[in-house]
Parts: structure tokens; sequence; C-alpha cells
């Protein structure tokens, strides 16, 4: 397997609350990933020759203590959107407003043809769930 074209890492305040919206709520293949002996814990998001890597802030803040200090300056993911493709958006926008987690667009179908919504993650990044495209389209 080759190594991603890019990644981005993401901090969170709970791995677990992550994992539930990313893996259980959208469907998507989060990954546990294994780690070296004193490396945090940590998940793994990939896609389409990237990935997204979670890790707690906790940890972040451990390695690098200037940034843990900007933890509470910067409000998260302002100006940043996740597009991320599911295969049942119907389900997945009905786990979201179940979870009650904030919708920032409803589920509509858009001019180009595709149905999407917007909302917050349990940490707040803006997600941009949109309708995977079938094989014949």
């Amino acid at each position: 397997m080759s190594a991603p074209s890019f990644s981005i890492q993401l901090a969170v305040a709970d791995l677990d609350a992550t994992e539930a919206f990313y893996a259980g709520i959208l469907e998507l293949a989060v990954e546990r990933a294994l780690t070296a002996r004193g490396a945090p814990e940590h998940l793994t998001l990939k896609r389409d020759g990237g990935e997204i890597i979670f890790v707690e802030e906790e940890a972040v803040a451990r390695a690098h203590p200037l940034l843990g200090e900007r933890f509470e300056e910067f409000p998260k993911g302002v100006g940043m959107t996740i597009h991320v493709s599911v295969v049942d958006i119907v389900g997945a926008y009905e786990a979201v407003m179940e979870e009650e987690l904030e919708i920032f667009y409803p589920l509509e179908m858009k001019p180009y043809g595709i149905r999407e919504f917007w909302c917050f993650d349990p940490d707040g990044f803006l997600v941009a769930v949109e309708e995977q495209k079938s094989k014949g389209a």
C-alpha cells in the first residue's frame, strides 16, 4: 500500500466521540491506529489518496505545549470544511438528527444532482456530507 499523498491532523476532545460520529453515524472506514510505545493513540480516516488523523487535544498539548495554549484561544474548524461522501445519506442525516448534532444546512437535492447536508461534528468541525455517486453515474 502506498503512502497517502496528503494528511491532515485534527485535535479532538474525545477519540471515542469522534469515532462514534465518523464510523458510527457516517459509517466511514475510520481505524483506531496501532501506535508505537509512547506515541499518542489516534484515529485515521483514509480516502482517495489522503487521510485525516484525529489525535486527542491532551496528547497534542503534551507533545507541543505552545499549541495546547492556543486550543482555548481559537475556535476549531472556522474556515475549514471536511467533505465526505456516504452510501446511506438519509440514514446518516437521521442519525445526526437523533444525536442532536447541529445541522448547518439540511438534507436537500443540490442543483448538480447530489443530495447533501452540512453539520458540525462533536468538536465543532464543519462536515459537508454528500451522497456517494453510484458506479453507473
